[in-house]
């Protein structure tokens, strides 16, 4: 029975994604049914891949259901394994469905990177239709959703792409269960508690409900956040910034009541070791899509040959949800793992030479530690960097960029995920480590994200202010004029830029467009911000204040949005007419000439054209 038992839990080539797979891997009907809204692609980048894979090292057994045809009534794609000895588990996705769907200005997008061919396959709001359709079909299997869908859906939340408040997930949806955050612990917990017959109730880093009978009783406890009646309404924005400060503040269990059922948070998931972390991306992933899948599925080239070497993020950049799904503390996967790793990759056939990225949400803070993170938790209301507590660790991840260098057929080694240019020190290790990751890490080009210079907006951003940018941009500039001296080739700043973040005038845009001007540092990639659910910046954006200080905030909105946008991308003919609009917004008549493209015609004439083309 035990060798059975071993064979059946061996890691399959690849998950089964059908019911003949499943029975050739030596099982019937498995343990968890995971139901993808991406094509399945065995790469740990991918969540359906990295749980499925998670799961069997834990025990179970797993098929997955990758992008099943949702419109189809009887729902035949969600049978194909029939039901689940324990759960099903909706994976929404590497992207949220909404965010997938539509451009910032609402406009909705053809393509899907995580689909065969790039095709938009996916439903919106893809947690609620697909968790719907397999409570309809299922009613007694226990359901559950996670990812970043669900993660910062988890309470009441404001939808841009509705304009309105928003239950949390739990209470628009029949799911049984929701993990927030990393989700390997609560889940492999939810697949033990189910197998010996237990409650899913109370699983660190998940959310569940109670019936409002029992929240009046008093049976659960914890800090109560104002109620999804309270926050939805319009006319009292007040509310909805002080539940959000109590949400980002609160600790222990948290519970908002909503009209027909009450969602509860339990206290986070401790977090992965770094001995977890390894044995994850270390699991026999094929680093390919199925091969039942017939066509490209883009979203893997980029990362077919990179490697993760940490997760979470103590930027707390005020627009980003990294924090809020991976948290603040950094778990570094160690040296060893991350070269065995690379060393198998290198092996593959379709392996080139280059690792395309080894790193994180920001690759420098890798191997990064303070020693408050083991006793107390990251600190609430204070920023990590430029702390004297936390310690960088740049030389470390110096000394692995190099070791992987040394790895036989290995000729590149990238850094794609980007770096924070204000994590890197002064004197002697910072120059080092500068020069080094120039000399043989970018590819011509090295990108950072200053998003931009202006106090107000910064400070609204939770980003580093201009003088920063000013010092790490001097210090890239003198590297490269020493390499021009020396014949050599010289590189290049990318600066990744938002337009329209609430605090943003458009005066403020000029400033940006006109400092890049001046420091020749103009780019093509512009973000638009969009409010996505949970985020610090989304609260300013539907409140119109910060809810930190309760201060006015000023929010970008209409065509404001668009000529924000257009000012910084003032050589595009395209975008003229805003640009030009923005300028006299300003009172800056004076720069209009400015926006001529570069090809010797007076403005008036430019005028001319575009009215012709125009009509």
């Amino acid at each position: 029975m035990e060798k059975e038992k071993q064979k059946i839990l061996r890691q399959p080539k690849y998950l089964p994604v059908s019911a003949a797979e499943a029975k050739a891997a030596g099982f019937e009907h498995p343990d968890v049914v995971l139901v993808s809204a991406d094509a399945y692609v065995d790469h740990p980048s991918f969540a359906a891949a990295l749980l499925g894979r998670v799961l069997i090292d834990a025990g179970f057994t797993v098929g997955i259901i990758s992008q099943p045809d949702w419109r189809d009534r009887p729902g035949k794609d969600f049978t194909e394994f029939g039901a689940p000895n324990l759960f099903f588990s909706v994976v929404p996705g590497a992207v949220d469905s909404m965010i997938n769907a539509y451009t910032p200005a609402l406009r909705k997008r053809r393509d899907d990177l995580y689909s065969p061919g790039g095709r938009l396959t996916r439903p919106e709001r893809t947690t609620i239709v697909y968790t719907n359709i397999l409570h309809r079909l299922y009613p007694e299997i226990p359901v559950i959703i996670g990812g970043v869908e669900a993660s910062l859906r988890r309470f009441a939340h404001y939808d841009y792409w509705s304009d309105s408040v928003r239950q949390g997930i739990l209470a628009d949806t029949p799911a049984s269960l929701l993990v927030y955050g990393q989700g390997e612990k609560p889940l492999i917990e939810a697949a033990e508690r189910l197998r010996a017959g237990k409650s899913l109730r109370k699983i660190p880093g998940t959310c569940h409900t109670v019936s409002v009978a029992e929240f009046k009783r008093g049976e659960v406890s914890g800090t109560v956040l104002p109620s999804y009646t309270e926050v939805k309404d319009k006319e009292n924005k007040e509310k909805f910034a002080e539940y959000w400060k109590l949400f980002s503040e609160g600790e222990g269990v948290l519970i908002q009541p909503h009209p027909k059922t009450v969602i509860v948070q339990n206290r986070p998931a401790e977090p992965l070791t770094t001995e977890e972390l390894d044995r994850i991306y270390e699991l026999p992933y094929t680093r390919k899509q199925h091969p039942s899948i017939k066509e490209t599925v883009p979203a893997l080239a980029p990362v077919q040959f990179s490697i993760t070497t940490h997760r979470g993020c103590f930027g707390a950049c005020s627009f980003c949800s990294i924090t809020h799904h991976q948290g603040k503390r950094i778990i570094s996967r160690s040296e060893a793992s991350i070269i065995r790793e690379a060393e198998r990759m290198a092996k593959m056939p379709e392996f080139k030479g280059t690792i395309s990225d080894a790193g994180g949400p920001s690759a420098n803070m890798y191997g990064c530690f303070c020693k408050n993170w083991e006793t107390k938790g990251p600190c609430k209301n204070k920023s990590c960097i430029g702390c004297p507590s936390l310690k960088p660790a740049v030389n470390r991840q110096l000394a692995l960029l190099e070791a992987l260098g040394n790895i036989p057929r290995v000729k590149h080694v990238f850094i794609s995920s980007g770096i924070r240019y204000d994590l890197i020190p002064e004197g002697a290790d910072g120059d080092e480590y500068l020069q080094t990751v120039s000399a043989h890490h970018i590819s011509g080009h090295l990108k950072v994200a200053p998003e931009h210079i202006v106090p107000r907006v910064t400070q609204m951003m939770n980003k580093p202010d201009v003088t920063a940018f000013d010092a790490f941009r001097k210090r890239f500039e003198a590297l490269q004029q020493k390499k021009t001296d020396e014949g050599r080739k010289r590189q290049y700043l990318v600066p990744y830029l938002m337009s329209s973040h609430p605090g943003c005038r458009i005066e403020d845009m000029v400033t940006l467009a006109l400092y890049l001007r001046e420091h020749h540092l103009y780019t093509e990639q512009v973000q638009d911000f969009t409010p996505s659910p949970m985020t610090l910046s989304t609260a300013m954006y539907y409140t119109g204040f910060d809810p930190r200080t309760g201060k006015s905030v000023h929010v970008p909105l209409g065509n404001e949005k668009l000529i924000q946008r257009a000012i910084l991308q003032w050589r595009d003919p395209k975008q003229y007419d805003f640009a030009v609009s923005g300028l006299l917004k300003a009172g800056r008549r004076d720069l209009i000439g400015d926006l001529v493209p570069d090809r010797g015609i007076p403005e008036r004439d430019v005028t001319r054209q575009r009215t012709r083309k125009r009509s």
